[in-house]
């Protein structure tokens, strides 16, 4: 018996080190590997600052955007047309001036086509110039017909405090005169919202346990302990998405693998209280990993990037999930957006890789906007 289980290392020895007359090596080229699933599109590839959103109009027209995260931006939104990033709406309100903050776009960090089609939301964090200051935090739409800014919404101090980092929306419709806006907040966590027709806005859930990054979580991303700069990685609420109806706000932490969804209709009612959208807050279980941005379909189904395994996965209503995509080039899918034309797209801007989580940058570019065949139809109204 001895003999026996000695002998297994070197059964194995052997039959790794055949074809050496072949392959000079000696060892097995062809042995098992981590497989993919489903197929990608490039749709850009990007050389310059590191991008985060990403957004589709229905007539197939991308734009993404750039926070000042240390890289040099020139422009903080852009339209991808043939394959390069070009200022939008125009060059001159991408001309970041502090001192102009309520007219200039400083450093906008999600691009969302609203339920129309017909409009390009651009959530400004105001961050890059030291100390927020008023007029930095905004909400500007962008016609698509006429690429113009339609609607600037300042959202004041009180509301979006210093520390504050606004990060992704949603826009509902359906809900008074113009619409309700949900946008989440990174840093000091919960939701901002806001009311299209007056432009008032309130914060709600700041400090909510689903919105605080899960206190146990350690991110694993290619393989290695995600920290930054020498400390635990925590984020808070990051990805948000509606159901078909309105009638749901799904969302995440981005430090954290659960999703939760809340009642929109309390969220939305300046009336109601903390407590009562607390008490709406449901969990709905892990989903397989750390998810930066969510989207959602017509058909009730919530997509979800995995920024620790590079994939997308998705949400069924019955609390299944589906992988979709498990592809090593999802270096940290960041924003997805779905299209008219049958595509779910994804932003990938290797996050992790910059020199606060490395210690020396180890991004390499290009940055890219890839795409992937789905059954999903984008929410309308």
């Amino acid at each position: 018996m001895h003999r026996a289980r000695c002998a297994a290392p070197w059964a194995l020895a052997a039959a790794l080190w055949v074809g050496a007359s072949s392959t000079g090596s000696g060892l097995v080229q062809d042995v098992p590997q981590v497989r993919s699933i489903g197929h990608l599109e490039v749709v850009a590839a990007l050389d310059g600052a590191l991008p985060t959103g990403v957004a589709v109009s229905p007539d197939g027209r991308v734009f993404t955007c750039y926070p000042r995260w240390g890289d040099e931006v020139p422009f903080t939104v852009a339209e991808v047309t043939s394959g390069r990033a070009v200022p939008y709406p125009n060059a001159a309100i991408n001309r970041s001036d502090p001192d102009r903050a309520a007219d200039t776009l400083l450093a906008v960090q999600s691009v969302v086509v609203d339920p129309t089609g017909q409009r390009l939301w651009l959530v400004d964090t105001g961050d890059g110039f030291g100390p927020l200051r008023a007029g930095g935090p905004k909400l500007v739409a962008v016609d698509l017909s006429t690429n113009a800014v339609s609607r600037t919404i300042l959202l004041p101090l009180d509301v979006v405090p210093p520390g504050s980092y606004l990060n992704d929306v949603r826009v509902d419709l359906r809900r008074g005169p113009a619409g309700i806006a949900y946008l989440t907040d990174s840093r000091r966590t919960g939701l901002v919202v806001v009311d299209l027709a007056s432009g008032r806005s309130w914060r709600r859930l700041q400090g909510h346990a689903s919105m605080q990054p899960e206190p146990a979580f350690t991110a694993i991303v290619e393989g290695a302990v995600l920290r930054r700069q020498g400390q635990r990685f925590q984020v808070g609420s990051d990805g948000i998405a509606l159901s078909p109806d309105g009638e749901w706000l799904y969302y995440s932490v981005l430090t954290g693998r659960h999703l939760f969804r809340l009642r929109a209709s309390v969220l939305a009612d300046a009336q109601r209280s903390d407590a009562d959208v607390a008490a709406t807050v449901e969990d709905l279980g892990e989903k397989g990993g750390a998810s930066d941005g969510l989207e959602s379909d017509a058909e009730g189904r919530v997509y979800l990037t995995d920024v620790e395994h590079n994939a997308i996965r998705r949400w069924q209503p019955d609390g299944t999930i589906d992988t979709l995509v498990h592809d090593a080039r999802l270096l940290w899918p960041d924003s997805l957006a779905l299209g008219a034309n049958g595509y779910l797209y994804v932003s990938v801007n290797q996050v992790h890789r910059q020199a606060s989580f490395q210690g020396t940058d180890r991004r390499q570019k290009p940055y890219v906007i890839f795409r992937l065949k789905v059954d999903g139809t984008p929410i309308r109204q």
